[in-house]
């Protein structure tokens, strides 16, 4: 199939703005004025209408199965107080009477206007059913808080531990519900299981959202229990089958170095990369947890809460191991690492990585995600050694209300260093962690160049130094993303060579003004020559 797009205002790259665009089989092969692309045979000419036309953003770090099943849990995340998640648990079983289980996510006590600003507990849901098991999820998915009936159901009392993770205790000396960091996964096993059918679906009708806001390539994290075979088969499953033109690249989580030993005994044998729609990936860790929960692992301790350092995850010594035995069998590492004492452990895991041949100058591409809170010494560091940093610049509309109370006014400076990190030259990627955020990539661009809240506030930025160009911030979005799947030389550019995935937008985000950014919507999109979503 020869197809050419005419009459466009094409991004090809930094200040190289062309026309139109000739694609056969699925591969961009000219690019250039009308006159030049027309002079070609084509079996189907579409006129642009000369709107806008970006490559198909690439989000550097989400989780597309957890995208599918909050649009089918009970949603948290407009709640105003502890009563209103109340009544929205009493308002979903009552809509949903056939659920033995309850499950949520997306509150925030932070954004609570009326009561108690606090964490919720067992008791608050408690009050929306004692029968059935509830356990609701913060937005940061680093919290999870259960009811009465789920900690029952799993026997969990007093003396229940968990490595890398807390279970608060009351006042009464008895669990609160409240549960961090690797204790998470203990009080969510409490809602029962969903069969391969219902995932497959809630899969897929995340994909389409994605395609239909403009991402064509996702790095998605969905591997994260013991059970990881069945979701390796569900995803082979929808790419054997070719049910979603979304390009998938794994990124799969295993805290325990057993289940990482086990992985790598079988899961190779389990089915077939072909990497151009399916890819392997890379070997997700957790490092700490979440600015908002206080469990980011930091240096020094929270200027807001002092004594406190956050939750290490992983200690250093289990990262180590770690990210030497993926090493070991030629598998990039990203680590979750938002607190400055959990950058600190990602980057000097990796430098110690580095030191062995197999992984010289980083060549694996070992990466970090996050990266919030940082100093100018890290942020040298990480450009040094050539470590990816994949940002999500859309967590500023949140975290702009917090980060100065939690970690001071100097370390704040230097954290969330887009710009900074960009300009010495370290390779930058964006994304969202959605469905922490929404996967919207142009409210996460608005954050990146403004450095403001979706309100338009502060004033003139946040840390204004810390700005990122608009053409820096899409190409870190597109060619920075396809850099981490060692793809630069496959997607992420409309060049010669490069596979047709692009976008067309309502609006012409390079004259615009930057407030509008985030208001953007894409009329079309196209993955390997194909539309594949069209408004």
């Amino acid at each position: 199939m020869r197809t050419i797009l005419k009459n466009g205002k094409i991004y090809v790259e930094k200040n190289n703005f062309q026309e139109a665009l000739f694609i056969q089989d699925g591969i961009i092969k000219q690019v250039g004025t009308n006159e030049k692309i027309l002079a070609n045979s084509a079996d189907n000419i579409i006129d642009l209408g000369w709107k806008t036309v970006l490559p198909g953003f690439n989000d550097s770090h989400m989780h597309l199965s957890m995208i599918g099943a909050a649009i089918t849990s009970c949603d948290l995340t407009k709640a105003k107080s502890i009563d209103e998640i109340i009544q929205l648990g009493k308002d979903f079983l009552k809509n949903n009477k056939y659920l033995t289980a309850l499950g949520g996510r997306g509150w925030n006590q932070d954004h609570f206007t009326s009561g108690e600003k606090r964490l919720l507990t067992r008791f608050d849901l408690d009050k929306i059913s004692t029968k059935i098991p509830i356990v609701f999820d913060r937005v940061c998915a680093h919290v999870s808080v259960g009811n009465t009936k789920a900690l029952e159901i799993l026997g969990i009392d007093e003396k229940t531990t968990v490595d890398g993770g807390t279970i608060e205790l009351g006042d009464d000396g008895k669990p609160n519900g409240v549960f961090n960091e690797n204790a998470v996964r203990l009080i969510q096993s409490a809602i029962p299981e969903k069969n391969n059918d219902t995932i497959e679906k809630e899969f897929l009708k995340a994909a389409n959202y994605a395609l239909s806001v403009g991402i064509t390539s996702i790095q998605s994290c969905d591997i994260m229990n013991k059970k990881y075979i069945e979701m390796f088969k569900i995803i082979h499953n929808i790419y054997d089958n070719k049910k979603t033109k979304l390009r998938y690249s794994h990124q799969f989580n295993f805290q325990d170095i057993n289940d990482f030993k086990n992985y790598l005994r079988t899961e190779f044998k389990t089915g077939q990369y072909d990497e151009k729609f399916l890819s392997k990936g890379a070997l997700k860790l957790f490092k700490d947890g979440s600015l908002g929960a206080r469990t980011a692992l930091m240096l020094k301790d929270y200027e807001d809460v002092p004594g406190t350092r956050g939750v290490a995850a992983l200690s250093d010594e289990q990262l180590q191991d770690l990210c030497d035995l993926a090493t070991e069998n030629e598998i990039k590492v990203v680590t979750h690492a938002i607190g400055d004492g959990a950058v600190e452990g990602a980057i000097n895991a990796y430098e110690n990585t580095m030191k062995s041949e197999k992984n010289n100058n980083n060549r694996l591409r070992h990466g970090i995600v996050h990266c919030q809170i940082s100093s100018m010494e890290q942020l040298n560091r990480i450009a040094k050694l050539n470590i990816p940093v994949m940002y999500q610049p859309i967590f500023l509309d949140y975290d702009i209300q917090i980060v100065e109370d939690r970690v001071g006014k100097e370390l704040a400076s230097t954290s969330y260093a887009f710009n900074t990190l960009y300009k010495l030259g370290a390779p930058v990627s964006l994304g969202t962690d959605s469905p922490v955020e929404d996967c919207n990539p142009f409210p996460n661009i608005y954050c990146a160049v403004t450095r403001q809240r979706i309100n338009g506030s502060p004033q003139g930025g946040f840390y204004p130094n810390e700005k990122m160009g608009l053409q820096d911030t899409i190409d870190a979005y597109t060619i920075g993303s396809a850099y981490n799947e060692f793809k630069e030389d496959f997607k992420g550019r409309l060049k010669p060579g490069y596979v047709a995935d692009l976008i067309v937008l309502n609006r012409d985000i390079f004259t615009i003004d930057e407030s509008e950014i985030k208001d953007i919507k894409v009329e079309k999109t196209m993955v390997d020559g194909e539309f594949v979503f069209e408004r």
